[in-house]
């Protein structure tokens, strides 16, 4: 595991798990919407945003978080990845985890309600498609979360979690 790419809808935790995988392993985490969203929450235009990711990927070793919903291009970050971490956690969760965080846009807030049904289907086809060597940790809950980090933090380790 030295390429992570973590997915999910808004409000999942993909920050959080990459701040607590990257503590564990001491890889370098890249928080991708500070590097796609400008000062008035302004998008990168996709073209840009491709060669952004192109550079971000260059290092030998990231975890990069984030999941741009309509925006995004992720084939470039998928194509350079060893390990896919994909959070399907549940919409009232990930709306409750939202609402906690901040106040959010009309438009987050239809990614957010839609993802499961428009998003999750084209990230699966995206991850088939240019990154079929990495292997898919598909996590549902935060229970299934916990369990895989404590087995990262053992495969680091050496020893039981």
């Amino acid at each position: 595991m030295k390429r992570v790419v973590i997915l999910g809808r808004g409000g999942a935790g993909k920050s959080t798990l990459a701040a607590t995988l990257g503590t564990a392993t001491g890889i370098p985490v890249i928080e991708l919407d500070e590097h796609f969203w400008g000062p008035d929450l302004e998008a990168t235009p996709p073209d840009r945003w491709t060669n952004v990711q192109r550079e971000l990927a260059r290092a030998d070793r990231w975890i990069m978080d984030g999941d741009l919903g309509p925006y995004d291009v992720p084939e470039v970050r998928l194509r350079e990845a060893d390990t896919i971490l994909l959070l399907d956690y549940s919409f009232p969760r990930c709306a409750w985890q939202a609402l906690r965080r901040s106040r959010e846009r009309a438009d987050f807030w239809l990614w957010v309600w839609s993802w499961r049904r428009r998003s999750r289907p084209l990230l699966l086809q995206a991850i088939t498609a240019h990154a079929p060597n990495a292997k898919l940790h598909t996590l549902r809950n935060p229970r299934t979360t916990a369990r895989f980090v404590a087995q990262v933090r053992n495969d680091q380790t050496g020893g039981p979690a």
